[in-house]
C-alpha cells in the first residue's frame, strides 16, 4: 500500500543530524512542478526569534523522516538555497491557494496542501483542496490524484476530468484511489456511486 503524507506535516520540524545535533527547523516546502516531485526544503534557525537561513535542505539528502523531526547525515548534507529555489520562477515553487481546474475547463476547488509519496522520491500525488460543493456552501476538504503531465504552477493546476472521480475524503483513504486512478483498471462512476462515494461534481 503507498504510504502518503502532507507536505505541511514537516513544516516546523527540527532538523536533526544522526549525531543528535539540531541544526535548523523546516520552513517552507517546495515543489518543482515540471518534475512533479518535492526539491527540498527552506529552513530556518530554531526558537522564535530565529529568522530564514540561507541553506537549503535537498530532499535526496533526506535520511530519515519521524513523528518530530526530519534527520539528516550530517550538517554538510545542507546545500544554498538556490540548490531547491530556482530565482527565476516567479512563484517559487508554491502552489498553496491555487485554484485546481480540469482539462475540460471546470475548477473543482483551492490547493490546501501537497500530499508526498513517501520513500520516493519526493513525489507528488495528489492535493489536498478545499472543495467546491454546491450542495454545502461550506467547502470540505478532499482529496485528489495529481496527473502525470498536466500543469501545476502558482497560478492554477490542472487535473484529468477523470480524477474527479478518485477522490477520497481522509488521507488513509486516498492511498487506495492514487493506486485506482494510476492503474485505471476501474470504471469511476459505477464503483464511486456501488460503495456510496462520490467524486466531486
Amino acid at each position: 500500500m503507498t504510504m502518503l503524507m502532507l507536505a505541511s506535516e514537516l513544516t516546523k520540524r527540527d532538523v536533526v543530524t544522526l549525531g543528535g545535533e539540531a541544526v535548523a527547523q523546516i520552513k517552507d516546502t517546495v515543489f518543482d512542478a515540471a518534475a512533479g516531485r518535492i526539491t527540498g526544503f527552506t529552513l530556518s534557525g530554531r526558537g522564535l526569534l530565529a529568522g530564514p537561513l540561507k541553506r537549503s535542505l535537498p530532499f535526496g539528502a533526506v535520511h530519515a523522516v519521524g513523528p518530530a523531526a526530519v534527520m539528516i547525515t550530517s550538517e554538510a548534507a545542507l546545500a544554498d538555497r538556490d540548490a531547491i529555489v530556482d530565482p527565476h520562477a516567479a512563484d517559487g515553487g508554491r502552489v498553496i491557494g491555487a485554484p485546481v481546474i480540469t482539462d475540460q475547463g471546470t475548477e473543482i476547488g483551492t490547493v490546501r496542501d501537497i500530499v508526498i509519496e513517501a520513500g520516493a522520491g519526493g513525489r507528488v500525488v495528489g492535493f489536498a483542496i478545499a472543495a467546491n460543493d454546491h450542495l454545502d456552501p461550506e467547502r470540505r476538504t478532499a482529496f485528489i490524484p495529481r496527473g502525470e503531465t498536466l500543469a501545476v504552477s502558482g497560478e492554477a493546476v490542472v487535473v484529468p476530468a477523470r480524477a474527479r472521480h478518485f477522490v477520497a475524503e481522509d488521507l488513509p483513504s486516498f492511498a487506495a484511489q492514487v493506486e485506482a486512478f494510476r492503474a485505471g483498471a476501474r470504471q469511476p462512476h459505477a464503483d464511486a456511486h456501488a460503495r456510496g462515494e462520490g467524486g466531486l461534481a
